[in-house]
């Protein structure tokens, strides 16, 4: 099933433009002092409730600019159903506020009745692929919409893998018709952790249909082998090496919508405008290319 009318893409979508992910402490200032930013990106599941002052804020917010909304809950590749009353909470909030954007992660997060607080891998075998193609199609068919599926960042592999990701996330893609977010911080930190190259990574991907791109910063550690480790804490600002694969990323696809990305040790609002700034300063130099 293939998403590509206008009824499953929100018209315009996000702008080409850099924004930051909107947080609490944040919502103040941004009222206040409305950054030029391009747009907000928030966790669909800190909003999953009728009421509260996130909504007090987001709705004031999502006034002045576009919004994306990100799920990090919904398990898409989990070994059973998915959550339907999570899946309907999840539409309630999109019917709300109206996103130019809605994604996903190629992982999962539940087992049985548990939720796991993270973000996990799986193995790219034919039940793997079948089954988070199923689940594409129940998310794109009940939110009316395409989704953007974010390639993952991981540290494991399965000796039971038969596809390598960017194969899977090809089939994927040409099986639901969803879109590709591509996460460069992601693909940079699993590349040197499998020690892969990622600019061969990144070419094997469905670029043709990336629409938003990622950026975050990473730790740093050494494995039980003593070899280099990367770790995506979204803890720091964006290393130099993921704004080098951005820039040539830019080069290649021309302007996209980039979110800097900041989950923990969060620094005040100027620092993240400023971060975006300089992606906004490479995305102008591609438009005026």
């Amino acid at each position: 099933m293939t998403y590509s009318s206008p009824l499953h893409a929100p018209a315009g979508g996000l702008p080409a433009r850099a924004g930051i992910g909107l947080k609490s402490q944040h919502h103040r200032d941004v009222l206040d002092n409305r950054p030029a930013l391009g747009f907000f990106e928030v966790h669909a599941e800190n909003y999953m409730v009728a009421g509260g002052p996130f909504h007090h804020y987001l709705g004031l917010i999502r006034r002045d600019y576009p919004l994306s909304i990100h799920g990090v809950g919904l398990s898409i590749g989990a070994d059973q159903p998915l959550d339907t009353a999570h899946l309907d909470r999840l539409a309630v909030l999109i019917e709300r506020y109206e996103p130019a954007s809605f994604s996903e992660h190629l992982a999962w997060s539940t087992h049985g009745d548990v939720f796991l607080n993270d973000l996990l891998p799986l193995a790219y075998d034919q039940a793997s692929l079948e089954r988070v193609c199923q689940h594409i199609d129940q998310v794109q068919d009940h939110l009316q919409r395409q989704m953007l599926l974010e390639n993952p960042a991981t540290y494991l592999e399965f000796d039971s893998s038969r596809l390598d990701e960017a194969e899977f996330i090809n089939d994927v893609v040409k099986r639901t018709g969803c879109g590709l977010l591509l996460d460069l911080n992601n693909a940079y930190v699993s590349c040197v952790n499998h020690n892969r190259d990622v600019r061969t990574y990144l070419a094997a991907l469905p670029l043709h249909v990336v629409g938003e791109i990622h950026l975050a910063g990473f730790a740093e550690d050494l494995d039980a082998a003593g070899a280099r480790l990367l770790i995506d804490h979204h803890g720091s600002a964006v290393d130099a090496a993921v704004w080098a694969l951005y820039s040539e990323t830019l080069k290649r696809l021309g302007p996209l919508p980039t979110l800097i990305e900041r989950d923990n040790d969060i620094p005040p609002l100027e620092t993240l405008v400023r971060e975006a700034g300089y992606a906004e300063q490479l995305l102008r130099q591609e438009k005026a290319a």
